[in-house]
């Protein structure tokens, strides 16, 4: 049984394991930055479209991959009156785990992928089309209740996922085209990652790096596509939720991630995700 979604805003996973999309459409995107507590695989089939992870734009060309982590904010700007089509899945890193044997690590592209900081896989031909027929075939199964869907579901995701590391590791590093970057936004990126407890404000900043403020706004919104300020909270949410993930206390979260009182931080981790720090623990 095939599944194929029109695009929505939906950025949160209703299945505990992984999700598969297969969309296409041509009317207007216009698709907010995000995150998500789950891996993200987007290859991308047709149209027109540029995706931004972190503050690089990559410039898609019909067969490219990327590979997004729990941790990286991102969003794709899709030229309007074209036909876009894509294939996502969505996979949690748990389902990954339950998923490997004999010590292959399924996850590694995406570690690896987080560690370079280039998210791009760009198969050759023989590849590509492996992968293709692979997102068919989970298409024609996923969610379907003929005997045998879910034992093929698994399959096929496995096979995927082996795939995709073979086309990852096999794309040199020394090949990055079509991305667009500034690197000083990148050093401030960093920065504020592994530093997400300190005093991130734009005064303090702007003086580490030594720039203006104002000049460092601009261009942060500029490169990122979202204000320093917000930038920054994102983050520091999408550490906070990681953490509870992970199972520490919800003081611990928000204290190590950069927030100073916990009435503050539910409110902010509300309005992102839509639950109080609490409940989101408890619905796990």
């Amino acid at each position: 049984m095939g599944l194929e979604c029109p695009f929505d805003d939906r950025q949160e996973m209703l299945r505990p394991d992984y999700e598969f999309f297969h969309s296409q459409g041509s009317r207007p995107l216009d698709i907010a930055y995000h995150s998500h507590d789950f891996y993200e695989v987007f290859l991308f089939v047709s149209g027109r479209a540029e995706y931004i992870i972190e503050g690089k734009t990559y410039v898609l060309r019909p067969g490219d991959i990327l590979l997004t982590n729990d941790r990286e904010l991102h969003r794709p700007l899709v030229e309007p009156g074209r036909l876009y089509e894509r294939y996502v899945l969505w996979i949690r890193p748990e389902y990954i785990r339950k998923l490997q044997e004999d010590g292959t690590d399924l996850a590694a592209c995406f570690v690896d992928a987080a560690r370079r900081e280039y998210k791009r896989i760009r198969p050759g031909g023989e590849l590509i089309a492996r992968l293709m027929r692979l997102c068919g075939r989970l298409e024609e199964v996923y969610g379907g209740s003929a005997y045998g869907c879910r034992v093929l579901e698994r399959a096929y995701v496995m096979e995927l996922l082996v795939y995709l590391n073979r086309a990852y590791f096999e794309t040199a590093e020394e090949l990055v085209p079509d991305v667009v970057e500034n690197q000083k936004i990148n050093a401030v990126v960093e920065y504020i990652n592994r530093h997400l407890d300190a005093d991130l404000s734009l005064d303090a900043l702007a003086g580490r790096f030594y720039v203006s403020k104002y000049h460092l706004s601009r261009q942060f919104k500029q490169y990122i596509g979202v204000p320093i300020h917000q930038y920054i909270t994102k983050k520091r949410l999408m550490t906070a939720r990681g953490m509870l993930r992970r199972g520490q206390p919800v003081r611990s979260a928000y204290l190590e991630s950069g927030f100073n009182d916990y009435a503050n931080f539910s409110k902010a981790f509300k309005a992102e995700f839509g639950l109080s720090p609490k409940d989101y623990v408890r619905q796990l």
